[in-house]
């Protein structure tokens, strides 16, 4: 995939209007990408590398026109690097062989390789260990672009070797100023009101690329008089939001979602639900995760919650999209306002480990069960006291194996249902001290 500015190299095209206006605003120099301070300033990553006289193999990972590409060419003439690019989606292992073998004569004649991989993380195993030998003997020096989070997608032995490096999505003061600098290309401002201005900016959705080519079909409009909002949206279609159903994205707005909810904003939690929808989100995966974070994330504070979640997803089921999201909606909004505790979330949790702990031990003799008559000459369910023909229906006696120390694993919050459980919980816990005692 291409990135901001990525276009043919200037000498494909013949010079005068014809030249798309991303290749006229190709950036000279680094000082002039736009929005990446963080990464190219004098203090970032690449600026001290530069500054220092040596660039080592990076991983750019980031969104869709951000610079990815228009970095790693930039890179290549600031060190006098001979600048070779790749495409994982249309390379393979014959095309991998060809490059090094350039690389390495090219080496052998006193001139260095920049080799930008773009996609790298479409490359299987095996294709990405075959750049690890020649980024060591220093054959090239890999800069590698991905829109994938590097952590899942490159091998450890790839990531050690090179320095991964985030770039952001645009911001809209960024494209403001990718938009003044195409009005200065062109020679005149864009025919669009102020609303609409900051509309088309929504509209690239921190795309530097897909701003450009859309300030490209604006400017081509013969308009007589500025353009509103409305007639902006009549002539052009929003750039679709960016979500991979099985990629990264995916991961950051489910937990967005999650974190909303658990940190009872239903603004938030509805926005980031709308998001995921928009993006082609599959509404089931949404009911059932939002079903879990009534399990994980409210528990016994509403009892109510997990019924409603499941009433929802079963609507859902029966109405369809999009009139059974309202359901879902519902369900987020409710969970989002209702009383959070996660005590049996984390009960459930410290049981299984003692469980794990101590997974042999037998119950104690007096709960097991006697069906047979050498089970009860063996002792079983002697001493049993039956609860119900207790004071206060409570014995008090031990559930646990014995020798083995009570665990206390679930401890309820002071807030909503679990603050009746809390004090049930305290009752019993006096009552079995006085059994004990007695």
């Amino acid at each position: 995939m291409a990135d901001l500015f990525d276009t043919a190299p200037q000498g494909d095209f013949p010079a005068g209007p014809l030249r798309p206006l991303a290749d006229r605003l190709r950036p000279a120099t680094l000082a002039d990408v736009i929005g990446q301070e963080a990464v190219i300033g004098p203090d970032a990553p690449l600026g001290a590398m530069l500054a220092g006289g040596h660039l080592s193999s990076i991983i750019l990972w980031g969104p869709p026109g951000v610079g990815k590409t228009t970095i790693a060419r930039l890179l290549a003439h600031a060190t006098d690097l001979h600048f070779e690019q790749i495409s994982a989606i249309f390379s393979g292992v014959a095309d991998l062989k060809k490059v090094f073998e350039s690389a390495k004569l090219r080496r052998r004649n006193g001139r260095g390789t920049l080799l930008f991989v773009d996609e790298i993380h479409r490359f299987n195993k095996a294709q990405q260990d075959s750049f690890l030998p020649h980024m060591e003997d220093g054959t090239i020096v890999l800069v590698g672009a991905t829109t994938e989070n590097p952590s899942f997608e490159l091998n450890s032995a790839l990531l050690s070797r090179a320095q991964v490096l985030v770039l952001k999505r645009l911001s809209l003061a960024d494209l403001e100023r990718l938009v003044q600098r195409a009005e200065q290309e062109i020679g005149r401002p864009l025919p669009l009101t102020g609303e609409a201005r900051e509309a088309l900016l929504e509209m690239a959705d921190g795309d530097g690329r897909a701003l450009l080519n859309l300030i490209e079909q604006v400017a081509a409009w013969p308009a007589k008089e500025k353009l509103d909002p409305q007639a902006l949206g009549a002539r052009l279609m929003r750039r679709a939001a960016q979500y991979d159903r099985a990629g990264d994205e995916h991961y950051n707005l489910i937990s967005a979602l999650h974190k909303s909810v658990r940190g009872s904003d239903p603004d938030a939690a509805l926005y980031w639900f709308a998001r995921m929808l928009g993006g082609g989100e599959d509404p089931r995966f949404l009911a059932r995760r939002i079903t879990r974070m009534a399990v994980e994330d409210i528990g016994l504070a509403d009892p109510q919650a997990q019924r409603l979640c499941l009433d929802a997803w079963e609507t859902y089921e029966r109405l369809g999209s999009p009139e059974g999201e309202l359901a879902l909606a519902q369900a987020v909004i409710y969970l989002a306002l209702a009383p959070k505790s996660n005590a049996t979330y984390t009960a459930f949790k410290a049981a299984i480990d003692a469980a794990r702990r101590t997974g042999s031990e037998p119950p104690p003799l007096h709960i097991r069960n006697a069906p047979t008559k050498l089970m009860k000459e063996q002792g079983y369910g002697a001493g049993y006291d039956y609860d119900h023909d207790a004071q206060d229906g409570f014995s008090g006696q031990n559930y646990f194996p014995e020798g083995m120390q009570r665990g206390v694993y679930y401890q309820p919050v002071e807030r909503g249902h679990e603050r009746e459980l809390k004090r049930r919980l305290d009752y019993f816990v006096k009552l079995r001290l006085k059994r004990q005692s007695g």
